[in-house]
């Protein structure tokens, strides 16, 4: 399983609304929206989970909510 993949279904285990996208310098992008703690939760999960050996580098930033409707997806 991808990480796309892995994003999503830890996101919507926490019941977070989002997305992650395959970014085109092979990056991925990933919006949660949510409770604080759940997205907490949701960047340990990443962070510590399956992907981890894949990961080189993040970034967070943490912002108002934007309204992203309901579940969580991933964009082709």
């Amino acid at each position: 399983m991808g990480f796309r993949f892995t994003a999503r279904a830890a996101a919507r285990g926490l019941g977070l609304a989002g997305w992650a996208a395959n970014l085109p310098d092979g990056r991925v992008e990933v919006v949660c929206e949510g409770e604080e703690k759940d997205l907490i939760t949701f960047l340990d999960k990443m962070k510590n989970g399956p992907m981890n050996p894949y990961i080189t580098d993040a970034d967070v930033a943490w912002g108002n909510p934007e309204g992203e409707a309901g579940d969580f997806g991933i964009k082709y």
